[in-house]
C-alpha cells in the first residue's frame, strides 16, 4: 500500500469517527423544579409531565437531569450552576416559582445557556435585554390573565374588590397588573394585603379586607398556599365572590380547599379545561391530545396548568432542536446559541396552552388564545367563559 493510499484511508477513518461521534451526540437538558416545599403542588405535575418527554429528538438521544430546589431560590441557583458547570447541559427547563426564576437570569446569561422558565411573572423576561435574551417563559403573562379576570368582574357587576397576594414577586406582579386594569375598568380596590407562602394564619389581613365590604376578593397566590386566605374568608362568613389566579390549577388545591373553594372563578390556560372548550377553540385539539396522554399515565382529572406548561416546554424544544442541529452539535457553546436563536424565532407553534409566536422583544409569544375563565364546580376545574 503506497503512502497516498495510507493517508486516504487514515483520513477516511478519522472522518467516519468524527461523523459517528456527531451522529451519536447526546442532548442534555437540565431541569430545576420545586418537588418539595410550599410549591410542591406545582412541581409534582410538572415532574410527571417531564417524565413523559420522549428520550429522542430529531434522531438525537436526550438525557434529562431533574433536580429539586425545594421551593428555595438559593437552592435553584445552586442546582443550575451544577447543571451548567458539571453536567454540561445544553438547556435549562424551570424553575416553576417566580423568585427562583428571577434569581437565575444572571446565571444562565453568564454561561450563554437558554432557559425555559415555568414561572409566571412577566418580569422574568421583560424588559428584554442582554441577560433576558437567554430566558424564555411558558406560562402566560399575568397581564393576559388579569385582562380576562377583570373583564369577568366588570361583566358581572363587581365594583369594589379586596386584594390579598403573596409577599413576593408573584404577588407583586399580580398587584401591578390587576390594579392597573381594575382602574381602567372602573373597579375600585378597597383593601390590599399580603402574606407569605408558608404562613399558617391570615386572619388579621382577612378581617381588614372584610371591614372594607368589597363585592369580591382576589387572592393572588398559587398552589396550596392560595387556599389559606379563601378558607379564612369562608370561616369568617364572607358572602361576596372570590377569585383566584391561574396559579391554583392543581389537584392538591382542590383536595386541600374542599367545599371552601367551590364556586371560585379563576383565569386559566385552556389545557386545564380542554374537555369543555368550544369546538372552535384553536388549541383544543393539541390540549386534548396532551390531556389524554397525561391522564393515561396518571389517572382521570389529573391534568393541570403546570403539567401543560411542561409539555409546552418539550414542544418548544422539539421544534428548536432540528434547527439548531443544522449549525452545531450538542455539548457546544454554538449549539446553545443556536437553540436560543431557534427558540426566539418560534412561529405559529400550537402548544396545549396557546399558539406561540416569539421574537427578540417577546420571549413568551402567547396572545388572547392562551387563556379562558374557569370555575370550580363539584370540586373540579370547569370551563366558564371566553375562548
Amino acid at each position: 500500500m503506497n503512502q497516498f493510499m495510507r493517508r486516504s484511508l487514515l483520513s477516511s477513518a478519522i472522518f467516519l469517527s468524527l461523523w459517528s461521534g456527531a451522529a451519536l451526540a447526546q442532548i442534555r437538558i437540565g431541569v430545576d423544579i420545586a418537588v418539595t416545599g410550599p410549591a410542591a403542588a406545582i412541581g409534582a405535575p410538572t415532574k410527571n409531565a417531564i417524565l413523559l418527554w420522549p428520550k429522542e429528538i430529531a434522531g438525537q438521544k436526550v438525557e434529562y437531569i431533574i433536580l429539586d430546589d425545594a421551593s428555595d431560590p438559593t437552592n435553584a441557583v445552586r442546582n443550575v450552576r451544577k447543571l451548567i458547570s458539571e453536567d454540561k447541559v445544553d438547556l435549562i427547563v424551570g424553575p416553576n416559582t417566580t423568585p427562583a426564576a428571577l434569581a437565575l437570569v444572571d446565571v444562565v446569561a453568564e454561561s450563554h445557556t437558554p432557559m425555559l422558565a415555568l414561572a409566571a411573572s412577566a418580569s422574568i423576561v421583560e424588559p428584554q435585554d442582554a441577560k433576558r435574551a437567554w430566558v424564555f417563559k411558558l406560562p402566560q403573562n399575568d397581564s393576559h390573565m388579569a385582562t380576562i379576570l377583570t373583564q369577568h368582574m366588570a361583566d358581572n357587576g363587581i365594583r369594589t374588590v379586596g386584594f390579598i397576594g403573596f409577599a413576593d414577586a408573584y404577588g407583586d406582579s399580580w398587584w401591578r397588573e390587576f390594579s392597573h386594569l381594575a382602574e381602567l375598568r372602573k373597579i375600585k380596590i378597597v383593601a390590599s394585603e399580603r402574606y407569605n407562602r408558608n404562613d399558617t394564619s391570615v386572619t388579621g389581613q382577612i378581617l381588614k379586607i372584610m371591614a372594607a365590604q368589597p363585592d369580591a376578593v382576589l387572592i393572588a397566590g398559587s398552589a396550596t398556599p392560595a387556599v389559606l386566605p379563601q378558607k379564612t374568608l369562608v370561616e369568617r362568613g364572607y358572602k361576596g365572590r372570590i377569585y383566584q389566579t391561574h396559579g391554583i390549577a392543581t389537584a392538591d388545591f382542590l383536595r386541600v380547599g374542599g367545599k371552601d373553594v367551590e364556586g371560585t372563578f379563576f383565569p386559566t390556560g385552556p389545557a386545564v379545561v380542554a374537555k369543555q372548550l368550544p369546538l372552535a377553540n384553536p388549541v383544543r385539539k393539541t390540549a386534548l391530545d396532551f390531556t389524554k396522554r397525561y391522564e393515561a399515565a396518571y389517572g382521570a382529572d389529573t391534568m393541570t396548568q403546570f403539567a401543560a406548561d411542561a409539555w409546552g416546554a418539550y414542544m418548544l424544544i422539539a421544534n428548536a432542536v432540528p434547527q439548531a442541529l443544522k449549525s452545531a452539535q450538542p455539548g457546544s457553546k454554538a449549539f446553545r446559541e443556536a437553540l436560543r436563536s431557534a427558540l426566539e424565532n418560534t412561529h405559529d407553534l400550537t402548544i396545549p396552552q396557546g399558539v406561540v409566536n416569539m421574537n427578540p422583544k417577546d420571549h413568551v409569544g402567547l396572545d388572547q388564545r392562551s387563556r379562558v375563565m374557569g370555575r370550580i364546580v363539584n370540586n373540579k376545574f370547569a370551563y366558564a367563559y371566553g375562548g
